[in-house]
C-alpha cells in the first residue's frame, strides 16, 4: 500500500486534486467527511463538544450547529485547541478502519488521506508522500469572498486559522500550484499519478524477486 497525505489551505483547490486522484484509481479517505461522521448525532464526539462548549452550539433536532461552533472556535485559539482534541483522535480511528479496508481488498491500493490540518495535527511523518497544493493567501481570501461568500474579514480568520503557507510548504514532499485553472491543477496531479504508480510497480516488483 502506498499512503499519501494530501494537505492545502482552504480555498487553495485541493478538493480538486482530490477528485482527480480518485478519477486515476486512488482510495480517497476524506478526513473532512471523517470529521462529520465523528460528531454525528448520539456520536460519543458530540456529547463532548456539548460538554466543553455548551448547548448553544447544537440545532434544534440534536444535531451539530456548525456556524454557531464555528463562531466560537475561529475567534479563540484555547477554543479551537479543544475542539480538535475531542475531534482528531475519533478521526484518526475512523480513518486507520477506512485504510484497512482499502488494503484488505487491494494490497497495492493508494490511499490518499485528504487532511485540510495535516501539518498542524503533526501526521507528516505518517506518510510515503505528502503533496501539498498551494495557492498564496490573498487570492485564496479572493476565492473565498467572491465563490463562498464569506466577508473579506471572515476568509482571513479562516486562513489565520489554519498552518501558514512556508509551515505548510516545508512539510511538502510534492507541491501542487493550485494559483491556476483547475485543469492546469488536474494536469499536474495527472503527472504526480505517474510518478506514485511508477514507484507502486517498483515495490511490487521488488516484491515477488
Amino acid at each position: 500500500m502506498f499512503r499519501i497525505g494530501l494537505t492545502g489551505g482552504i480555498a487553495a483547490g485541493k478538493s480538486v486534486a482530490t477528485v482527480r486522484l480518485a478519477e486515476l484509481g486512488a482510495v480517497v479517505v476524506d478526513h473532512d467527511l471523517l470529521a462529520r461522521e465523528a460528531v454525528a448525532p448520539g456520536s460519543v464526539g458530540l456529547a463532548e463538544i456539548v460538554e466543553a462548549f455548551g448547548p448553544g452550539v447544537l440545532t434544534p433536532d440534536g444535531g451539530l450547529d456548525r456556524p454557531a461552533l464555528g463562531a466560537l472556535v475561529f475567534a479563540d485559539a484555547a477554543a479551537r485547541s479543544r475542539l480538535n482534541e475531542i475531534v482528531h483522535p475519533e478521526v484518526r480511528r475512523l480513518s486507520a478502519e477506512r485504510e484497512a479496508m482499502a488494503g484488505a481488498a487491494d494490497p497495492a491500493a493508494v490511499v490518499v488521506h485528504d487532511i485540510p490540518l495535516l501539518v498542524e495535527t503533526g501526521q507528516a511523518e505518517h506518510f510515503h508522500l505528502v503533496v501539498v497544493v498551494h495557492t498564496p493567501a490573498e487570492l485564496r481570501v479572493r476565492r473565498l469572498v467572491e465563490g463562498r461568500g464569506l466577508t473579506e474579514d471572515a476568509a482571513r480568520a479562516r486562513i489565520a486559522a489554519q498552518a501558514g503557507d512556508d509551515e505548510r510548504l516545508a512539510a511538502a514532499d510534492v507541491t501542487l500550484d493550485g494559483s491556476g485553472s483547475e485543469d492546469d491543477l488536474r494536469s499536474q496531479v495527472d503527472t504526480l499519478w505517474q510518478r506514485v504508480a511508477g514507484e507502486v510497480a517498483q515495490e511490487a516488483e521488488a516484491d515477488t524477486v
